[in-house]
């Protein structure tokens, strides 16, 4: 009993903290075994993926509402709420995006890696200005840059 309830306290911690740096947005209950780092989800657990790479909820609401929805996002084909977040179906219409006009050669999958970043770096170097090497890594320089070309959205 003390070792199912331990293993509930830290699956539950573990999931607090994956769900504060955005990695897992969850509702539910998650055990863990203590030790392992596994955390096998309950069935009332829901996991979304979010990479907001550095954006506020109201700068994505942006880019989903004045970029993405040109490229299907909220359509049948990648549905999603205009809601902040940067989720799969965010990231497949962007990429659609990035294909057509900024080099992106990945399959659209939703999974903004390595090429769908660089992609995202040639954008931002046209869009902004940005002074990017374009390597595929979203550190601070992308996320500023990428923050950059949110506001240009929201100027009068």
């Amino acid at each position: 009993m003390t070792s199912t309830i331990t293993r509930r306290m830290v699956g539950a911690v573990v999931a607090t903290g994956l769900a504060a740096t955005g990695v897992l947005a969850m509702s539910g209950t998650a055990n863990a075994e203590v030790g392992t780092g596994n955390i096998a989800a309950a069935s009332s657990v829901s996991a979304q993926s979010t990479q907001n790479f550095g954006l506020s909820t109201t700068e994505a609401k942006v880019i989903q509402g004045k970029v993405l929805k040109k490229y299907g996002y909220t359509s049948k084909k990648y549905p999603g709420k205009i809601d902040g977040k940067l989720g799969t179906n965010s990231w497949k219409a962007f990429q659609v995006y990035l294909k057509k006009s900024y080099g992106y050669t990945g399959t659209i999958d939703g999974d903004p890696g390595k090429n769908t970043i660089k992609a995202l770096q040639r954008l931002l170097r046209h869009q902004v200005g940005a002074k990017l090497t374009i390597d595929g890594v979203a550190g601070a320089k992308t996320k500023a840059a990428f923050k950059k070309y949110a506001t240009k959205f929201t100027k009068p």
